[in-house]
């Protein structure tokens, strides 16, 4: 047996050395019934898996693991299963978004203190995609993204149901005395019916699509269903795939550019896809060096239309956009608009990797000159209730509240808004704007997808299905309407939201990019002088950590001390 290993190779630190902390190492991993033939030398890669027995979207997690090591052994390296938080979208309270960069920071931390050369990432439901990825980032081993790919469609009496988008709809008729108990209840067993993510255009699949065009996932992965047999090929080509990059030392940096945030972004209004991806995108840009802002997205909003036919902006779901080429053949309409020369974990440029890729339905796949809507993907507004910015997607949206002025109605915090929003005897018309404070970053806390606001019960009953609602909080990806979200600085900490008053006129202008509390400045400046937030404190654990370090929705929502480009250190081994 030779204690030598490959030059380079980081797991040499904890397994080549002739002293007695190595021999620890080396007798321990045979404790665990390995043979020296199948570690000594060779790469060790990590596989980062989020399943638990509350992760629905991941609970194919375990086999595709064992595929993904079955390719892994095949190309000579050793694999080590490293699990991480679960963030399951589902029962994860109050959202899973306050515990994002509690995984990136615990992905960070499990492969720097970790023997391991390289790690697929496992990944999808929603908030484990970008922090996954940002804690990878942040490590710069070389990485591959691993997604969960969307569940089967929905089917409820021969019609097709996409999780979320529909569950809004149905859920408004049912408030609206349209459907009975019994019909809501045969939804329930007919909307999910297999493991994987959202089969919507939600915040799972916009950012599983986000990364494949990053150039982090393998050519095609993130549109393979979840229960297609593909799925588990892409697994172990992933395995495979990962003990090739170690040995070229292509990490994240070399692959996360300028040119390929810029790609992202062009896919993001390509897809009008979820209004999350901004944050996380953001934040993503933010750990690689690169400075991607607002004004970034609203630019590329301008110039690329929507061109993905799903819902909640268009008609189909993921399967059907699948069968129709997927992402690939989407990224090839989008040629003229992306940087084809950015970098890949494949190993090759955007454009070799998308050289083949052809459109089976150009109605689920739509080319540049005939779009879904031509309404915008994305918004960015400014103006005095969000100097920092905030979102809107228009396309989502009834064209009538694009430019619009109404007078608030304020809920100051969410138990408010659900007390009162279902009276019959709420003062609201269809022109009021509903206003949600207290739903941001820190006021949430964790910024929940509270800014979707329910259309008040006695407005559904007389046909309204949408309105103008503004919130520091987000929305689920699969949700639609005028919802104006990710207000900042949030009301919480003072931020101009906090200022608004029942029948204070609110005016919105998407095309002029405008969102404009109608009050004088001194009255404003009088009113935060006086704010008063609710009692967020919190005396002890990660809450209290989260509200000392967590940056605005501009800013990506990351930690102050995690955010940016420093050096994560080797530990030290002795």
């Amino acid at each position: 047996m030779s204690n030598s290993k490959k030059p380079g190779l980081r797991s040499a630190r904890w397994f080549g050395a002739s002293d007695l902390r190595a021999f620890g190492h080396r007798s321990r991993t045979l404790q665990m019934g390995y043979a020296y033939e199948d570690f000594m030398g060779k790469p060790v890669v990590a596989i980062i898996n989020t399943w638990s027995d509350l992760q629905p979207c991941h609970a194919h997690f375990r086999s595709r693991a064992e595929e993904i090591k079955r390719g892994i052994w095949q190309a000579g390296g050793f694999p080590v299963e490293l699990p991480a938080l679960s963030l399951s979208e589902t029962f994860v309270k109050p959202t899973t978004m306050l515990y994002r960069n509690l995984l990136a920071l615990e992905v960070e931390e499990l492969l720097r203190s970790h023997p391991v050369d390289g790690v697929v990432l496992m990944g999808g439901c929603d908030k484990t995609t970008p922090g996954t990825l940002m804690g990878a980032i942040s490590m710069d081993l070389p990485a591959i993204f691993m997604p969960a790919g969307p569940m089967l469609r929905g089917n409820y009496q021969g019609q097709v149901l996409g999780s979320g988008s529909d569950v809004w709809k149905y859920w408004a008729d049912k408030q609206a005395g349209k459907v009975t108990e019994d019909e809501w209840r045969s939804m329930e067993s007919g909307i999910a019916r297999s493991f994987g993510t959202c089969m919507t255009m939600g915040t799972a699949a916009t950012m599983t699509a986000l990364v494949e065009t990053l150039g982090l996932t393998l050519p095609g992965a993130s549109s393979i269903p979840a229960a297609d047999s593909g799925h588990a090929r892409m697994a172990t080509a992933c395995g495979r795939r990962i003990v090739e990059m170690i040995a070229e030392d292509l990490k994240p940096s070399d692959v996360l550019t300028r040119a390929s945030f810029d790609n992202a972004v062009v896919m993001q209004m390509a897809l009008a896809g979820s209004t999350n991806a901004i944050i996380h995108l953001v934040a993503m840009a933010g750990r690689a060096g690169v400075d991607l802002g607002l004004d970034d997205f609203d630019r590329f909003a301008r110039e690329v239309p929507v061109l993905a036919n799903i819902r909640p902006s268009g008609e189909f779901l993921m399967e059907d956009f699948y069968y129709a080429g997927g992402l690939p053949a989407l990224l090839s309409e989008l040629r003229e608009k992306l940087d084809l020369s950015a970098l890949t974990v494949a190993g090759t440029d955007l454009g070799t990797a998308i050289a083949n890729a052809k459109v089976y339905n150009s109605d689920i796949i739509r080319p540049l000159d005939s779009p879904v809507s031509s309404a915008l993907g994305m918004a960015v507004l400014r103006g005095n209730l969000a100097p920092g910015g905030a979102v809107i997607k228009p396309a989502a949206a009834e064209a009538r509240l694009l430019k619009h002025t109404g007078p608030a109605l304020v809920f100051r915090d969410y138990n408010e808004m659900s007390k009162l929003i279902d009276r019959d005897d709420l003062d609201v018309t269809p022109d009021h704007v509903l206003v949600l404070q207290n739903a941001g970053p820190v006021g949430g806390p964790g910024m929940p997808e509270w800014g979707m606001l329910p259309i008040p019960r006695k407005l559904l009953k007389q046909g309204v299905r949408d309105m103008l609602r503004i919130s520091d909080g987000r929305m689920s990806g699969t949700s639609y309407g005028a919802c104006i979200l990710h207000v900042a600085p949030e009301s919480y900490v003072g931020g101009p939201l906090a200022a608004v008053r029942n029948g204070d006129l609110i005016s919105v202008d998407v095309d002029k990019r405008s969102l404009v509390l109608e009050v004088r400045e001194t009255e404003i400046a009088r009113r935060l002088a006086e704010w008063v937030p609710p009692d967020r404190t919190f005396e002890r654990g990660y809450n209290r950590l989260y509200a000392s370090h967590i940056q605005q929705a501009d800013k990506g929502c990351d930690f102050d001390f995690l955010a940016g480009t420093a050096r994560t250190p080797e530990p030290e081994i002795h």
